[in-house]
């Protein structure tokens, strides 16, 4: 079950930064209620889940090449700390999240929408670039200790927390409509502080075991 837990918590270190997606889905429940922002957040999913199947094709050919994997190693650490660092500033200045009125969408546009956003989020880009590389190619390639084997386990664990994340997002900040601000960025930003320290430090001790 490891490579399931360690998809999921992948899954989530994304899931929590608190960027377009995030926002945009926490504003539809204010003003939609939670089916509509879930619906929007399902569509992340499914953008997410494309990206992710891009950076596994990616990965299990280039980690084949000793200096694209030493890259993705280094690269991936970095990424992972600065976004750790990044988190831990976002819990001493947390952002005010804006309830501004928007109009209400289609079910079909609101999961358009959401697709849309993943892909086009720079964070995510950045992330699946650096980050999602780094560990999918340590899962799956035996170089690194992996097994080709354990990637699908792994993207039913990235999956299922993409979906968990969508559903607490949408319905609970449906449910608390009035009360959200600046506490709940606070806390966001130090739960995933600490999931971006962890899977650093994944990543940067599963490279050493492949040198």
């Amino acid at each position: 079950m490891k490579p399931f837990w360690t998809g999921y918590l992948l899954s989530i270190s994304l899931c929590m930064d608190l960027g377009i997606v995030n926002v945009a889905t926490i504003r539809v429940a204010l003003t939609q209620g939670g089916t509509a922002a879930f619906l929007m957040g399902v569509g992340s999913c499914v953008g997410d889940l494309i990206y992710f199947t891009l950076a596994a094709v990616g990965a299990a050919t280039l980690a084949q090449w000793a200096p694209v994997r030493w890259s993705l190693w280094l690269f991936g650490t970095a990424v992972l700390l600065y976004l750790a660092w990044k988190m831990a500033r976002e819990v001493a200045h947390p952002r005010q999240i804006t309830m501004d009125e928007s109009a209400r969408q289609s079910h079909h546009s609101l999961l358009l929408t959401g697709m849309g956003l993943a892909l086009a989020s720079p964070t995510a880009i950045l992330w699946f670039a650096a980050v999602g590389g780094s560990v999918i190619a340590s899962f799956g390639d035996s170089t690194t200790g992996g097994d080709r084997g354990t990637l699908l386990p792994f993207a039913a664990g990235f999956a299922a927390a993409g979906l968990t994340w969508a559903a607490m997002i949408a319905y609970g900040a449906g449910a608390l409509r009035g009360s959200l601000g600046k506490p709940l960025t606070r806390a966001l930003a130090l739960v995933s502080a600490g999931v971006f320290l962890y899977l650093a430090a994944v990543v940067f001790v599963r490279g050493l075991r492949a040198i």
